[in-house]
């Protein structure tokens, strides 16, 4: 009678923290979830604020069609984008195109003495601080449940169910150097 009890014990305790590891596996997963939606608002927060910027900016750089499309075109990849990996990607691109942006307005005094333009400058320099604190908090996210998905006994539990995840890296070089900008 002993031993069925010892063994009772052993098994709820097994059971007890099967149900624990799992259940710390799926909070975590769901912080990564909700990592990338804060960066996903942000983004969207940033595409939205573009087209006032180039509307605004259009009036002053009529010799800069290149750069005003450019940014235009990966404002519309990081919106088309359907998986986090894509987004991603097309973030950096907008991030680039975006710098390049204000570097070549530094040669405009009218358009950067322009309220419009400072205020959405603003408000644009603000939503990608957000976004880099965002990037940073969700690659933080990432690593935790990696390691609770790969490391004994989480490995164990974790099985073929989860999934390990990416986190967000910057893999285009020419994005994280400064524009060169030459007239």
């Amino acid at each position: 009678m002993a031993i069925i009890l010892v063994l009772l014990v052993i098994a709820a305790a097994v059971g007890v923290a099967y149900v624990s590891i799992n259940n710390g596996i799926v909070t975590k997963d769901n912080r990564c979830d909700n990592a990338w939606q804060t960066i996903d608002a942000q983004l969207q927060r940033r595409n939205d604020l573009i087209p006032n910027l180039v509307e605004t900016v259009k009036g002053y750089m009529q010799h800069e069609a290149d750069t005003l499309q450019a940014v235009t075109a990966a404002r519309a990849a990081v919106a088309g984008a359907g998986t986090p990996e894509a987004k991603m990607e097309a973030s950096g691109q907008l991030t680039q195109a975006l710098g390049h942006l204000f570097a070549v307005a530094e040669a405009y005094p009218d358009l950067k003495a322009n309220t419009n333009f400072s205020q959405l400058q603003t408000d644009l320099t603000d939503t990608e601080n957000k976004i880099s604190y965002a990037r940073m908090s969700y690659n933080d996210c990432v690593l935790e449940y990696n390691n609770a998905i790969e490391t004994f006994p989480g490995n164990i539990v974790a099985g073929s169910r989860f999934k390990p995840r990416q986190g967000f890296v910057v893999e285009d070089a020419s994005v994280r150097q400064a524009p060169t900008v030459s007239f």
